[in-house]
């Protein structure tokens, strides 16, 4: 199989595509030549404002609950994460859908949907 040509982002030319970053494509030249490249789009204001939010709101959950709420194997105790048990979106800064947990404990719960749902660790978002 032969991978289609397409354009670069740095250099314009006809190149097989080595990274798609930020939207942008790069050939293996420039991509590891370091060619400047472009960051990606700015946060607009209002999810500037929300992630400030966020921040503090997490700072007092991780206080107020300091240790891991999940408590599985290889758990460190520690709570480091805030697994949003109904996902971001509109449940974004929903404390009621917040669980404080470990690294360990997130990645597992992010890697195993099906078991973590029936752990009541995540939940339906209807």
């Amino acid at each position: 199989m032969i991978a289609k040509l397409k354009q670069c982002a740095a250099c314009g030319e006809l190149k097989t595509i080595w990274k798609n970053y930020a939207g942008e494509k790069y050939c293996k030249d420039c991509w590891y030549k370091k060619e400047p490249i472009k960051s990606p789009k700015p946060k607009s204001e209002k999810k500037a404002a929300l992630d400030g939010l966020y921040s503090k709101l997490r700072k007092e959950y991780l206080t107020l609950y300091p240790y891991c709420q999940a408590r599985l194997d290889g758990c460190t105790a520690n709570s480091t994460d805030i697994h949003h048990m109904k996902g971001r979106g509109v449940f974004y800064l929903d404390k009621a859908t917040w669980l404080s947990v470990c690294r360990t404990c997130h990645e597992w719960i992010e890697r195993n949907p099906l078991e973590a749902k029936d752990m009541e660790f995540s939940k339906t978002r209807l």
